[in-house]
């Protein structure tokens, strides 16, 4: 099991407090001294639209440099990859939804025209030498039209492997998944795309679903899957999205199971309650305040 720690990228981007460089980069740190090897680092977006996330360059020339660690940067846009590139960033994880009224609301374009646009930024980002994953939003349900046909799910990936996408993630922006729905989109990319995709899950915890989707994901033979530190989470552009799958909580999950994740529990739970104090506030994380069993 793969996991991906996106509490510095996406875990902070909703937070009213922004936190300085310096302990983003102690947050990374501790992440990786846990053995946690996959971290959404940054994001390249307009610092005036997401201000938390304004000093990406700054984090990444901070980072430690360890073998075997990868480090992504979520990318939105041309612009966001022109950026990109004057970086040492691994990989880059670019985002459409694939609602149409998602996407003109946030991005005032279609899915067939932000797939179209961001298809070149893949290819040209792969031809530089970064890694590309693309990320699907919105791919379990719209909060402005509901049900997204599984089709065009399927449709927006099929382009974005074309263009050099190595990785798939699919993203339940504001948690409308259910683990029946997870384990028939999963049956249907692995049947389309073949066993062998590299297929991710990135679930918030909106509704309480997190863990049961992580779960359904699993047992559909799905084996990346996107989590961030003490439930920290959110999107600036989708309402009522709040806190991401919890990573100690997941771990402690899959250990419980039997599966190996890599991370050291107690680690990564020391981690969940340093950033409460980072935070200063109470975080949703369930397993710092049941201890370990």
């Amino acid at each position: 099991m793969v996991q991906a720690a996106v509490g510095p990228r996406d875990g902070l981007q909703n937070e009213c407090k922004i936190v300085p460089a310096e302990t983003k980069v102690e947050l990374i740190r501790r992440l990786i001294d846990s053995g946690i090897r996959n971290i959404e680092a940054v994001s390249f977006v307009n610092p005036k639209v997401v201000p938390p996330m304004a000093d990406a360059e700054d984090v990444l020339n901070s980072l430690p440099k360890r073998n075997g660690v990868r480090y992504g940067g979520l990318v939105l846009s041309r612009s966001g990859l022109e950026r990109a590139l004057q970086t040492d960033v691994d990989y880059l994880h670019v985002v459409t939804t694939t609602s149409d009224s998602f996407n003109l609301r946030n991005a005032k374009r279609t899915v067939e025209q932000a797939v179209g646009e961001l298809s070149s930024v893949i290819r040209d980002g792969t031809a530089s030498g970064k890694g590309v994953a693309g990320v699907l939003g919105t791919a379990f349900g719209c909060p402005f039209e509901g049900e997204v046909p599984m089709g065009n799910v399927l449709k927006a990936a099929e382009k974005f492997l074309d263009a050099g996408c190595t990785e798939i993630t699919l993203a339940d922006t504001t948690c409308m998944a259910n683990p029946i729905q997870v384990q028939k989109m999963a049956d249907s990319f692995f049947d389309t795309f073949g066993k062998d995709l590299s297929l991710g899950l990135h679930f918030h915890n909106t509704r309480g679903l997190g863990l049961a989707n992580v779960l359904a994901g699993y047992q559909a033979g799905v084996r990346r899957f996107d989590s961030s530190i003490a439930g920290l989470g959110g999107c600036p552009f989708a309402p009522k999205a709040v806190g991401n799958v919890c990573t100690e909580d997941m771990i402690n999950m899959f250990h419980g199971m039997g599966v190996g994740t890599g991370a050291g529990l107690p680690s990564v739970l020391e981690t969940a309650k340093w950033m409460e104090t980072v935070m200063e506030r109470p975080l949703d994380g369930m397993l710092m305040k049941a201890g370990i069993a």
